[in-house]
């Protein structure tokens, strides 16, 4: 919602502008990071009000860590936070996608342009132009996320941060 992107970039803006924040974790609430857009409000979106290609940027261009702790499931455009993220952390049970494809529409937040970026080519299409969802393990073995948790994402994330 645009509510959220508004959070989001006004958190992330704020972190950046704080010295005293060493990294950034961005996580979702109850156990899911983030389903994506609701597609019922993309009628209601003015043109670049509710654009989250510049916020997963400005995720992208923080100058200090950020760390995205994955649970539950990263799709579409929660997925596209993710791959602005420096680093990904996943719960053992998450699982990560594309779907939009699978109701006519192309992933619009520059997931089309990170992904392949990060797993190459091959498996990036696969997983656009299916709308596939994967599991951590799989996210993990193709580079995807850099680490899989059994444990708090949040936690582990933080863990993380403080080692970079």
């Amino acid at each position: 919602s645009l509510t959220v992107l508004q959070a989001l970039e006004d958190g992330l803006k704020r972190a950046d502008a704080d010295p005293s924040v060493k990294a950034i974790i961005i996580c979702g609430e109850n156990g899911k990071f983030s389903a994506g857009a609701d597609i019922q409000g993309f009628h209601s979106l003015k043109r670049q009000d509710g654009a989250l290609g510049p916020i997963v940027s400005l995720i992208e261009s923080s100058e200090k860590p950020v760390v995205a702790a994955i649970e539950g499931i990263a799709l579409g455009g929660g997925l596209e936070v993710a791959l602005g993220c420096h680093y990904r952390i996943a719960h053992v049970k998450a699982w990560m996608g594309l779907p939009e494809v699978t109701i006519g529409l192309l992933p619009g937040g520059e997931g089309t342009q990170r992904l392949p970026r990060l797993i190459g080519v091959p498996a990036a299409l696969d997983i656009i132009t299916t709308g596939r969802h994967i599991p951590a393990t799989e996210a993990l073995k193709l580079g995807l996320v850099d680490e899989v948790v059994e444990q708090n994402t949040a936690e582990a994330a933080i863990r993380l941060a403080n080692k970079v």
